[in-house]
């Protein structure tokens, strides 16, 4: 399943840290997009909400300021 969300991250720089960040949660594939204020989130139907909890973990961890609008 492949969703988009809202997220808001202060520079390119923290976006991509961000990303990197998401992308080590096992099973899920991330995008976000500094200028579009976008997260694209691709992950197992099944799992897709127990995985976006581990989602948001992360990007807060990388970058406490980050806001993901579910």
């Amino acid at each position: 399943m492949k969703k988009k969300f809202g997220i808001e991250v202060d520079c390119a720089n923290c976006a991509r840290k961000v990303e990197e960040a998401i992308n080590k949660v096992e099973g899920v594939t991330a995008t976000v997009n500094f200028m579009q204020q976008k997260l694209i989130v691709e992950a197992p139907d099944d799992r897709f909400d127990a995985l976006m909890d581990e989602v948001v973990k992360a990007a807060k961890k990388a970058e406490p300021d980050c806001e993901i609008a579910l």
